[in-house]
């Protein structure tokens, strides 16, 4: 009988031999990879070099306000901060606080696992009362345990209602000199300006995309997982400069191909079309043949790729083709472009005019919330390509103004005209 688990064993044990090892847990990659110091965090160089110059001179304030789009590293910074705060070596005289973590200290285990009798976490999205508010209050005057401060970390703080921010006010402003509060947020502009003049405000970036594409690459590498270029490229166009996206997406392409993230696979996953056939849909649109265009549709479509989806690329193509036209240098700064993108990219620059690509923008724009809406998403996408094809060759209205002057003044004659024609 298995004490632990309460079942029969089908097979006990015979003596002498050990018992086997509980299987471990899966991790995903999001967790299994989050940063554990100031030196993991990726995309975030300004962030670091303020707080280790404040570090450095001694100048610790009492609140940080963390703040950026989901999956960007707030509450993995709130907790390494706070490991900074409270970072001590056994056997070594007190440093204070420090950025340079070259190894695990006394509280950093702790602190990471989220059960630190001295850093406390609240989740105020299930804590928005004033209540849970005079809990903190109430036990902020007294003394850390064992750590150098008590560190409150506070995330997605505007979701706390206004009693509950007007009664951290004084405390935030004039707190006891061991306390220290981590705020992080989505949503900065719902947090109130009483707060924000109380922290100090670190605005945390999307990641790039080169930057955030690498770091794939090294997390399949250390996985022993073989990924193509394209693939990664994809994930990190997804992922919007997300990271915990980008590895959510990882981790489910490694599952979707069973060891092996392969473009196609993770476009098969997403939903998304071939890069290169968005391409020769945009070729075949903007020149007006809506045969083709309606057969390359229908070929993605069949393929599995959304038509809400493939309207989107098509916009995206088309911001591209529009800022190769404006900058053409920036044809190689990208690192998630595909050969044909960049090709083919740079020859429609040099042939379409921007006001073309300004209206197929705006046609397109519109067009992807209607598909999203209709019951039939093929046919919505079908007729707003019609739109997109029959306006890709209307002139603009300055345009159709001087082809209808230049007709006026044909029909009227030379003699009623009393200056020459425009061109």
């Amino acid at each position: 009988m298995d004490v632990s688990t309460g079942t029969q064993d089908d097979e006990p044990g015979l003596p002498g031999f050990p018992a086997p090892a509980p299987a471990s847990p899966y991790r995903v990659l999001a967790r299994k990879y989050r940063p554990q110091t100031f030196d993991d965090l990726i995309g975030q160089g300004a962030m670091v070099r303020t707080l280790a110059n404040a570090f450095a001179a001694k100048r610790i304030p009492q609140a940080w306000m963390l703040t950026g789009v989901r999956g960007v590293g707030k509450t993995t910074t709130a907790r390494i901060l706070a490991r900074g705060l409270n970072y001590a070596r056994a056997g070594e005289p007190e440093a204070g606080p420090t950025i340079a973590m070259p190894e695990l200290g006394l509280h950093c285990q702790a602190i990471m696992e989220s059960r630190h009798m001295d850093v406390l976490e609240m989740d105020a999205a299930s804590h928005t009362g004033i209540d849970d508010v005079r809990g903190i209050i109430d036990g902020i005057r007294y003394a850390p345990v064992s750590a150098r401060y008590k560190v409150y970390i506070v995330d997605e703080v505007h979701m706390l209602s206004e009693k509950a921010f007007n009664a951290f006010l004084k405390t935030l402003e004039e707190p006891p000199p061991h306390a220290k509060f981590v705020f992080a947020t989505t949503e900065i502009r719902k947090v109130p300006v009483t707060i924000l003049s109380r922290c100090q405000r670190f605005d945390l970036r999307r990641v790039e995309a080169e930057t955030l594409s690498a770091h794939l690459a090294r997390i399949c590498a250390a996985e022993g997982v073989d990924a193509e270029a394209e693939a990664l490229a994809a994930i990190t166009r997804a992922a919007e400069g997300s990271v915990r996206d980008a590895l959510s997406l990882l981790d489910q392409a490694i599952a979707h191909g069973a060891g092996q993230v392969t473009a196609a696979g993770v476009r098969d996953m997403l939903g998304l079309a071939d890069r290169g056939r968005i391409v020769d849909l945009f070729e075949a649109v903007m020149r007006g043949d809506i045969p083709a265009t309606f057969a390359e549709l229908r070929g993605q479509y069949e393929a599995g790729a959304d038509p809400a989806v493939v309207l989107s690329d098509l916009a995206g193509f088309t911001h591209l083709v529009t800022r190769l036209k404006l900058v053409p240098e920036e044809a190689g700064a990208d690192p998630t472009l595909s050969e044909v993108e960049r090709r083919r990219g740079s020859e429609f620059a040099s042939k379409l005019s921007v006001r073309a690509l300004s209206r197929a923008w705006q046609i397109l724009l519109k067009a992807v919330p209607e598909v999203q809406a209709a019951s039939r998403a093929l046919a919505a996408a079908e007729m707003a390509l019609v739109r997109l094809a029959y306006a890709a060759d209307l002139p603009t209205p300055d345009e159709a103004l001087r082809q209808l002057k230049a007709g006026e003044i044909g029909r009227q004659g030379p003699a009623a005209s009393p200056s020459p024609a425009p061109p």
